[in-house]
């Protein structure tokens, strides 16, 4: 069934969102990430999704004691992405109780530790590619690099990757909705792995939408803080959508 992933994006160890990656249009929408997080658990949310936005910018997870309080808030998945770059971080990610962490940067800089971590955890290591007109953008998107963001897919899944969370840079924090060509485009370069969409949501429409491109999930964030989505509608229109005898 289509995925509904919140968003939590924190930054000096409050929940913030940006607009397009920039770290100087960040809005705060709370002080307490651990409240947060429950909050879209008991709306209906399966999984969580964390950035630790200084660990992007750092380039090492950065707030893992504020990470390991959300993650024993909750009793569902809860996923990272944000500075992860050596085999140390996956470690001491994990060790705080994280289902899966997200590898961005170091995926096309460092393909010997993506094959390593891949190797030694499987599944519990996701791909982030996030583009910038179809450009891989890298260092919590402070650099755009000469790479496409499908040939990165098609070389990560070839290597073992199972799932990857495709953002367009362009659209995220907009809430004018999703890149559906980008999202279809990806999903269709990389039928064996998972796709989840990032960027861009703003409405249920958006969401619906989504859920007919071939990608599996989307991640929500400034849609659920401002009012535009509620998540726990969405979730329960995906769940019948997805309900035997129902029309899509």
């Amino acid at each position: 069934m289509f995925e509904i992933i919140p968003a939590i994006d924190l930054r000096d160890g409050r929940c913030v969102r940006l607009v397009q990656g920039d770290f100087d249009r960040a809005t705060v929408y709370g002080d307490d990430p651990p409240t947060m997080a429950r909050r879209w658990a008991d709306a209906g949310a399966k999984r969580i999704h964390v950035v630790d936005l200084d660990g992007s910018k750092a380039g090492r997870p950065v707030q893992l004691p504020v990470i390991e309080r959300t993650v024993a808030a909750v009793d569902v998945p809860v996923q990272l992405g944000g500075g992860i770059r050596s085999l140390p971080d996956v470690e001491a990610a994990l060790a705080v109780g994280l289902d899966r962490v997200i590898v961005g940067t170091a995926a096309i800089e460092d393909p010997v530790f993506l094959d390593t971590a891949l190797a030694r955890f499987g599944e519990r290591i996701v791909v982030g590619i996030d583009a910038r007109d179809g450009m891989v953008a890298v260092r919590g998107w402070l650099d755009t690099s000469s790479v496409g963001a499908l040939d990165l897919a098609r070389d990560v899944a070839a290597r073992g990757a199972r799932t990857i969370v495709y953002t367009d840079i362009g659209q995220d924090g907009t809430l004018a909705g999703p890149n559906l060509d980008a999202m279809r485009g990806m999903a269709e370069a990389v039928p064996d792995v998972a796709v989840i969409a990032s960027g861009g949501v703003g409405t249920l429409e958006h969401v619906l939408a989504l859920a007919e491109t071939g990608t599996l999930g989307v991640i929500v964030g400034k849609a659920i803080y401002a009012g535009t989505l509620d998540l726990r509608d969405a979730i329960e229109r995906v769940a019948a959508l997805s309900a035997p005898g129902s029309r899509a």
